[in-house]
């Protein structure tokens, strides 16, 4: 029987250099893989992204301009849902009865205007936007985007006490789940694990060369968490670190190099990324946000050996027993001292193979979604 299926992404999928473009694109793949017919559409902006690689997933492919600046600005809506209501869009949806995925509570702004009827609709929430916003405000150094931040946030959070409890919502992690059915009312909401390229722990045992922080340092509070570490952690201890992201500023440059132990890696390649993180001893990955999930933090349990973090990067994601945690500067100082010459054993890779192995596991996920769909 064939299945089609509408996809609607908040931005282009490929490349996966993010996040969200990571679990759009694996889940795409991986509907594809059980035999779904994908019919997807994604707003462009930012000049991102070569959408190639997604033809080969998809039956059919729409792009919409998203209304930027003032065009895309409302009152009563948060922006970044109103700059994605799109008429084209609800006209090519509305022309047959497939379920829906809209992917990202960006894309529910069209909710109102679409057939519904007896067609499956999931959302899959990548956060509580409404908190993501307000910690990206408690970060941001530039006065008019603080603003912007903390507005968004506000709008968010009354937009998402407005969402149709009618439809089902998908929830990235157990925490967002409870957070949107008791905050929000919205007891159609279910678990559905962050999608990755890895399917199997590939961690090395033994001792690796170096300790590693890895993030998109253009993010803000990626930008802090490198700053932190260099200026809290390792100018205190003389253990070889390297940072490793996208488009660093001057500030981390200058940084990463006053210490003889301490080094930057600019825009390196997923591949150089992956190298790093298998070849590290300890995967660093503080966070001052505890909304959604990291996938820099899966990448490190799939593939790194020690993994320190804070309270933060692991609030609500059920994987506290396979990381170190520290609740400041010293802790993690201290935490990496011991761990330095402490070999990474077999143990430690069979533990995080029962911690992670059936949860993150995209086929097993999926077929879980398909349920829900059909």
């Amino acid at each position: 029987m064939n299945r089609h299926l509408h996809i609607v992404c908040l931005d282009v999928p490929s490349p996966a250099d993010y996040g969200g473009a990571i679990d759009m694109l694996y889940r795409i793949e991986s509907l594809y893989n059980a035999g779904i017919k994908i019919h997807l559409h994604y707003f462009s902006y930012n000049h991102r992204g070569n959408p190639n690689e997604l033809n080969q997933y998809c039956e059919s492919i729409h792009v919409y301009e998203r209304k930027t600046g003032h065009k895309g600005f409302s009152f009563s809506k948060p922006y970044i849902v109103s700059s994605r209501i799109n008429q084209e869009l609800i006209t090519k949806l509305n022309k047959d009865n497939h379920p829906i995925l809209l992917e990202g509570v960006h894309c529910t702004g069209i909710l109102p205007q679409l057939n519904t009827g007896n067609r499956k609709v999931i959302v899959r929430l990548h956060n509580d936007e409404a908190d993501y916003y307000k910690q990206l405000s408690s970060v941001e150094k530039n006065i008019f985007k603080k603003i912007y931040f903390r507005y968004e946030s506000h709008l968010l959070s009354k937009y998402e006490h407005s969402l149709p409890p009618q439809y089902l919502y998908a929830c990235i992690t157990t925490k967002d789940e409870a957070h949107f059915r008791e905050q929000h009312g919205l007891k159609n909401s279910f678990f559905l694990p962050a999608y990755t390229p890895y399917e199997k722990i590939n961690s090395s045992e033994g001792i690796g060369n170096f300790c590693l922080y890895h993030g998109n340092l253009s993010v803000p509070e990626n930008e802090k968490a490198a700053t932190w570490l260099l200026t809290k952690v390792f100018s205190k201890i003389k253990v070889p670190f390297v940072i490793a992201g996208k488009n660093p500023s001057k500030r981390v440059d200058k940084l990463s190099h006053l210490y003889q132990h301490t080094c930057l890696v600019a825009n390196p390649t997923d591949t150089e990324i992956n190298d790093l993180v298998k070849k590290a001893h300890i995967n660093i990955l503080p966070s001052f946000s505890n909304t959604g999930i990291k996938i820099k933090l899966l990448h490190a349990l799939f593939e790194g050996r020690h993994c320190v973090t804070n309270e933060a990067m692991v609030n609500g994601t059920d994987l506290e027993a396979a990381c170190h945690i520290g609740t400041n500067a010293n802790a993690i100082a201290a935490i990496i001292m011991q761990l330095h010459h402490q070999p990474f054993t077999t143990e430690e890779i069979r533990l995080r193979e029962n911690l992670l192995g059936n949860t993150y596991n995209n086929a097993l996920n999926t077929k879980q979604l398909i349920q829900y769909l059909w």
